[in-house]
């Protein structure tokens, strides 16, 4: 049983300051900056919304991390933050402490208003906040706009929260005083009236990220590109699970789409999973890309052996980092398209995903080569790929050669399993105990985890860790090894 801390001083006089409105309010011109965060915590949490109104109109720093304290979004109380912004957006002379220019609604972590007074108020101050700052150039930024407000926007099914469009009505009145920015949009909805609701609310300028977590037609996504295109700051992109129901219109709507990645001059990371229409067309995606990409996941998306072949010939993979090929079951498959693609990105690739893509001991063979010659590798998964031990030990021959490989993932070989498809553990552990010794005398990476069974926990994948000679499961939920092996 453990007890909770007792409240420290400077808590216990916050807590009592913010409850007395008439003393508190007339001494926030002569109060230490330092104190200035645990004194709004309190307001915030007790909902003083006088005294944060004032607290806002006194604020002394640049950045005001709103974000991080409304886990539990509460309109009143953002009214009274706006309140005291409309009082300092009113003055025609600017107040000698009036440092505020961004209202940051950014849902980050609470913890950030947790770790101490003195952190937080660094992290406010100009020159961390330029570390956070997420968008170089607001294109609609006028000189008459002292007030920037940074926003993550989540676009879900049903009507707007009454937050959010209290929000837009309050910057819309604004528009010449203050820029609304939005540097993350994730979609949830398939309402596309609803999303072009919201996006004519934000400067698309801004957006950085972009993530569609719902399904859609294809149709849908032609419908949201012309959006996209104007998004000339986006770096990620994520697309799950996009269905063809046109088969007549898909050409149509494929180069609706891909057409508007031309404009996009600097995304690096493309996150593929579950479209549809893929197959026959990856070569249209990629070629409309302008600048190289850092990182490019295909994942539950049936491709061609021509697919594969344009892929290790797209000139925006020539620099890529992190790769991730996973369920992409290709038809016909052969292993020369992957053998090129790693020769054409061993100089820059650091972490490579080949999940269950049906890779069998011939076509492992083909490809060790070219892996062998990813310097830059520190992590590689092949989960769920049929191979023998006398295969995945010679894999292992060659992954050792790579010095910054740190961290392996593989599932148990073919001999590990029994007739009726279980894995034998007298088998499993006998695979071990060989594979342990043949790495005795060697340097080897700090994990090589082979997958077993499943975390009865979380149900994840129990990985035995080769190194330490027992069960993990490399979740967040435990740290510590399992003493015993299931």
């Amino acid at each position: 049983m453990s007890l909770q801390a007792p409240p420290r001083l400077l808590q216990l006089a916050g807590q009592s300051l913010v409850r007395n409105e008439a003393l508190v309010i007339p001494l926030l011109e002569e109060l230490p900056r330092e104190l200035f965060p645990p004194l709004f915590m309190e307001a915030f949490t007790n909902r003083c919304r006088k005294v944060l109104t004032a607290m806002v109109q006194a604020w002394p720093f640049t950045r005001l991390p709103l974000g991080a304290l409304m886990l539990n979004p509460d309109l009143e109380t953002l009214r009274a933050v706006l309140d005291g912004l409309d009082v300092l957006l009113a003055l025609k002379v600017r107040p000698r402490r009036w440092k505020l220019q961004v209202l940051d609604l950014q849902d980050f972590d609470e913890n950030f208003w947790s770790v101490g007074s003195e952190a937080v108020a660094h992290a406010c101050l100009p020159h961390a906040m330029n570390k956070r700052k997420t968008v170089k150039n607001c294109p609609r930024m006028g000189r008459q706009q002292p007030l920037k407000v940074f926003i993550n926007l989540h676009i879900k099914e049903g009507s707007l929260d009454e937050l959010l469009t209290y929000l837009f009505l309050w910057v819309k009145q604004r528009k010449d005083l203050v820029h609304l920015c939005c540097t993350k949009l994730s979609i949830f909805t398939t309402q596309i009236q609803k999303i072009r609701i919201v996006l004519r609310m934000v400067d698309l300028d801004c957006i950085q990220e972009v993530n569609v977590r719902c399904s859609w037609k294809l149709s849908m996504l032609a419908r949201f590109a012309p959006y996209l295109g104007e998004m000339r700051n986006l770096q990620k992109l994520l697309l799950l699970q996009i269905s063809v129901y046109n088969l007549r219109k898909k050409d149509r709507f494929i180069a609706q789409f891909t057409t508007q990645f031309r404009k996009l001059d600097h995304l690096q990371r493309l996150y593929m999973n579950s479209l549809s229409f893929l197959e026959g067309h990856l070569d249209q995606v990629l070629r409309c890309l302008k600048t190289p990409l850092e990182t490019l996941s295909i994942t539950n998306c049936l491709l061609s052996e021509s697919d594969l072949r344009h892929l290790s010939q797209c000139p925006s993979i020539s620099q890529i980092k992190n790769l991730a090929l996973s369920r992409i079951t290709p038809t016909d498959f052969s292993p020369e398209p992957f053998q090129h693609l790693l020769e054409k990105v061993a100089a820059t690739l650091q972490t490579l995903r080949l999940d269950e893509c049906w890779i069998t001991d011939p076509q492992l063979a083909v490809i060790l080569p070219a892996l062998s010659r990813c310097a830059q590798l520190t992590t590689f998964s092949f989960r769920g790929n049929p191979i023998s031990k006398a295969a995945l030990e010679n894999l292992l021959q060659h992954t050792l050669r790579l010095s910054q490989l740190r961290l392996q993932l593989y599932d148990t070989p073919l001999e590990s399993y029994n007739a009726g498809g279980a894995v034998s553990w007298e088998k499993l552990a006998r695979f071990r105990a060989e594979l342990r010794q043949i790495l005795k005398n060697l340097w080897w990476p700090k994990r090589i985890l082979f997958s077993t069974v499943l975390c009865p926990h979380c149900g994840h994948s129990v990985f035995y860790d080769l190194g330490l000679g027992k069960p993990c499961c490399p979740t967040p939920h435990s740290s510590r090894h399992w003493a015993a092996e299931a």
